[in-house]
């Protein structure tokens, strides 16, 4: 058993070959994939996949790149896309100070709405930051301390001491396929010192193919390798590993189990 904690499964670039990125990802044990959000309009797409293929999830949200297409968005305009049993999660959302196509003050905006969405609904919120751990640390601690919520740093590749503030609120971190990467020694080191109970292994499909596919378009299959190097780096066995995320990806996302679903019917 293994779970693709975040992938971008309704992108054009699987639109030709769905079917078959589904069989290769069962083929390896992937019996779970969740289908993040980046753009509210598209959650009809992403239930269609879910539709299709019953063990592929979705979370709502606004990437932060898109932020100037939804000024305006608040946190009811995402409640009312919760509502649908396969939608487990909020997000993805967060800063992004990389790229910046999006204002600032209009990214951590949205960020809040999204974090009170995730407040009012019990979902956890899927967190994307890059390069704006300052202000991060900023808002998700603040609104922690009005009321608490879950959540996962995703494609996590920031510094220690954001790793440290994350898992102080209880958040989750998950590894993609930067961790096999050679120059990345200094997120390997992270990686081994997260709490087992606190690890989730994502694909960010089609970006960030790991080693040995590094190059060509990621799919969820790959989550494979990404696992393979957490357990050597944890020096556990790798259905250990497979375990282990799988259970925290159940145990964040309670929606997506049988358990979850009842207390959210």
């Amino acid at each position: 058993m293994l779970i693709d904690s975040h992938c971008h499964l309704d992108f054009n670039d699987f639109e030709e070959d769905i079917d078959d990125i589904i069989e290769r990802a069962k083929e390896r044990g992937i019996n779970m994939m969740l289908n993040a959000g980046n753009n509210i309009d598209e959650l009809d797409n992403q239930l269609a996949l879910s539709e299709k293929y019953p063990f592929v999830y979705c979370a709502v949200g606004v990437h932060p790149h898109n932020a100037q297409e939804y000024p305006d968005l608040t946190a009811a305009d995402l409640l009312a896309k919760t509502m649908h049993k396969k939608v487990i999660g909020i997000g993805e959302t967060g800063l992004d100070y990389f790229y910046d196509y999006a204002p600032r003050d209009l990214q951590i905006k949205l960020l809040k709405e999204h974090i009170k969405a995730a407040q009012e609904s019990g979902l956890p919120i899927i967190i994307h930051n890059r390069e704006s751990d300052a202000d991060m640390m900023d808002v998700l601690g603040t609104a922690y301390k009005e009321k608490p919520f879950s959540g996962v740093i995703h494609c996590f590749s920031s510094s220690k001491e954001f790793a440290d503030f994350a898992l102080s609120i209880g958040f989750y971190l998950s590894a993609s396929g930067m961790i096999t990467f050679n120059k990345c020694g200094d997120l390997r080191d992270i990686f081994c010192t997260v709490p087992l109970e606190r690890l989730l292994v994502e694909t960010d499909s089609p970006y960030l193919a790991p080693i040995p596919k590094r190059g060509r378009r990621n799919e969820p299959a790959y989550v494979y390798y990404t696992a393979e190097k957490l357990a050597q780096l944890r020096d556990l066995p790798f259905e250990k590993i497979a375990q282990i995320t799988s259970d925290n990806f159940c145990n964040l996302f309670r929606k997506a189990s049988d358990k979850g679903r009842r207390e959210f019917e």
